[in-house]
């Protein structure tokens, strides 16, 4: 008897954040823990953001939207990544996504 294929976490997480509700949902828990202040914390924001791009077209897609090179936005969204402002708010409304203060 064949064992069952497993999914990988990252392509189920990818396939749930094509939707948008989730992906919004999503995108607001890791804002809230990085708000935890410290660097791991901080750090999954950005995860969760390349983790959006990905499953809704592609980092080289989000990088023709918001018009900005697709290495440098690899490089804005790994680990060593510090995004400016500006830079996410661009992001943000290139994934069609508000950020809003509750």
């Amino acid at each position: 008897m064949k064992k069952p294929k497993t999914k990988k976490y990252q392509d189920w997480i990818l396939e749930k954040l094509k939707d948008h509700d989730l992906a919004v949902a999503y995108l607001n828990e890791a804002l809230e823990e990085s708000l935890k202040g410290d660097e791991e914390s901080q750090y999954l924001f950005l995860i969760a953001l390349k983790n959006v791009a990905e499953a809704q077209g592609g980092i080289g897609n989000l990088a023709k939207k918001a018009r900005i090179g697709r290495e440098s936005l690899y490089k804005t969204l790994s680990e060593t990544g510090n995004p400016k402002w500006h830079t996410l708010v661009i992001l943000m409304n290139a994934l069609g996504l508000n950020l809003k203060v509750a």
